[in-house]
């Protein structure tokens, strides 16, 4: 099992800029993709940003230029750094690990944006 933390999350201002982290925990061997999704209610979960073990990354068009995402392997911690927040950006995010053929979420940490 792996467990994964979030933080980071809160109420910012339209323009402002949040830095989310996840710490992952547990049999944390050979874990691949890292990432963050986000949910807003009555809507689908959609994918923010992912990164391989290999450090290459993709975007959600919506936050492209705007959304920068990291890893440091060692402390096993993802980091998402949001600038240039908008309204619509308001979600709950989840923290995503991959493990060859098994998935794991963190709880999740909720980011309003105010206009």
């Amino acid at each position: 099992q792996v467990q994964l933390v979030e933080s980071g999350g809160g109420l910012v201002q339209a323009g402002g800029s949040l830095r989310l982290s996840c710490a992952a925990s547990g049999r944390i061997f050979s874990i691949n993709d890292m990432g963050w999704y986000r949910q807003v209610p009555g809507k689908q979960r959609e994918l923010v940003a992912i990164i391989t073990r290999g450090g290459s990354t993709k975007y959600a068009d919506s936050v492209k230029g705007r959304f920068t995402i990291a890893r440091d392997i060692a402390k096993n911690t993802v980091y998402l750094q949001m600038n240039s927040l908008k309204p619509e950006d308001t979600a709950v995010y989840n923290c995503y690990a991959r493990q060859t053929a098994n998935e794991y979420w963190g709880q999740g940490t909720q980011v309003t944006v105010s206009s």
